[in-house]
C-alpha cells in the first residue's frame, strides 16, 4: 500500500524542502503495449491483465517545495477531454490532480513551475484547463511551464506512431499564453540549485528526467516513461510505445547502472503499488529492483 508523503527535511543543501507524491488517478492500458516483446506468460504474473488484456496503471506526479519555488513534475491526464476519449482508458480511482494538491495544502496559484517530462496526454493533460466558455487556459495561472524546444517541435508535428498521444490542446495554449519556457538541450543541465535534468530519447524525443537532490544523502530521480514501473527495471522490458526501443535499451543500461552505483532512488510515475525503488546490480552486472518503498519511507530513512 502506497503511503502519502509530506515530509520536511533538514540538510545543508536545503533548509526546508517538502517532497510530496501527487496522485492524479488511474487508467488502463494494454499489457502487451506496456511490455513490448516480453511474453504475456511472463508479465501477466507480475501485473495480471483483465479479460480485455488491460492492466491498471497510475498517473503519479511529484510536488517539490523548496521554499523559494513550488515545482510540479507532470500533470496527469486532466479532465478537459470528452467522454469518448476517456472511455478508451477506463479511468478509475477517486484522486484528481487538483484534489490531491488541495489535500497537500496547495492551490493552483501556489505552483511557480511545472516541469513537463513530455507531452504524451497522460503526462501533460492537466497542464491546461477548459473554462466555462470553452477557452483553454493554463491550469496553474502563476506558473512557468518547462520543456525543451526540441520536444515541443516534435510534439507539434508528430509522427504517425505518436500522433494519438500528442494532443495540441494540451500544450499549444501554454505557448499562446507565453508561459512555456525551454530548457537547454543539455543532458545534466542544472535547472536550479536542487534539480538537474537528464534527457532521454528512446521513449520519445527529448524526454526530461528531473533529478532532485533532496539532501546530502537522498537523490530522487523522476523516472517518467524510461522506467514507468518497478516491473520495467529488467533491460528487455521496454514499452511498445517507445519510438526507438534500442535507444531505450542503451539508455536504461547506462541509467540504471548509474542509479545503482550512486545509490539514487527512482520515483515511479505509473506503478500503482510502488512509489519508489532502489536498484542494485546482480552478479552479472544486470539491474534489478533492490527495495520497493513509499516516498515517505525513502525520506524517513535520513
Amino acid at each position: 500500500m502506497s503511503v502519502p508523503a509530506t515530509l520536511r527535511l533538514k540538510s545543508e543543501l536545503v533548509t526546508d524542502m517538502k517532497v510530496i507524491s501527487i496522485d492524479t488517478g488511474n487508467l488502463k492500458l494494454d499489457g502487451g503495449a506496456m511490455f513490448g516483446v516480453v511474453p504475456k506468460t511472463i508479465w501477466n504474473k507480475m501485473i495480471p491483465a483483465d479479460d480485455n488484456n488491460l492492466c491498471s496503471w497510475t498517473m503519479r506526479c511529484l510536488l517539490v517545495d523548496t521554499g523559494d519555488k513550488v515545482i510540479l513534475i507532470d500533470t496527469g491526464l486532466g479532465d478537459k477531454q470528452d467522454e469518448r476519449f476517456f472511455s478508451h482508458y477506463f479511468l478509475h480511482g477517486e484522486a484528481t490532480l487538483m484534489s490531491s494538491l488541495a489535500k497537500a495544502g496547495y492551490a493552483p496559484e501556489s505552483v511557480t513551475d511545472v516541469l513537463l517530462t513530455h507531452f504524451h496526454f497522460d503526462h501533460v493533460g492537466g497542464a491546461v484547463k477548459k473554462e466555462a466558455d470553452g477557452t483553454l487556459t493554463p491550469a496553474f495561472p502563476k506558473a512557468k511551464y518547462w520543456t525543451t524546444l526540441r520536444h515541443y517541435e516534435w510534439a507539434y508535428t508528430p509522427n504517425a506512431r505518436e500522433r494519438a498521444s500528442f494532443l495540441k490542446e494540451n500544450f499549444v495554449p501554454l505557448l499562446d499564453a507565453k508561459v512555456l519556457h525551454f530548457i537547454p538541450e543539455e543532458d545534466g543541465y542544472q535547472w536550479d540549485q536542487h534539480i538537474g535534468i537528464r534527457l532521454s530519447y528512446g521513449h520519445t524525443e527529448s524526454m526530461l528526467l528531473p533529478q532532485i537532490k533532496v539532501n546530502e544523502k537522498v537523490t530522487l530521480v523522476y523516472a517518467a516513461d524510461l522506467i514507468p514501473s518497478a516491473h520495467h527495471v529488467g533491460l528487455p522490458y521496454i514499452m511498445g510505445y517507445d519510438i526507438r526501443p534500442l535507444v531505450t535499451l542503451e539508455e536504461k543500461t547506462l541509467f540504471l547502472r548509474d542509479v545503482a552505483e550512486k545509490g539514487y532512488y527512482l520515483f515511479l510515475e505509473h506503478d500503482k503499488d510502488t512509489e519508489c525503488i532502489s536498484v542494485k546490480l546482480d552478479a552479472k552486472g544486470r539491474p534489478e529492483v533492490d527495495r520497493r518503498l513509499s516516498l515517505a519511507e525513502v525520506l524517513g530513512e535520513y
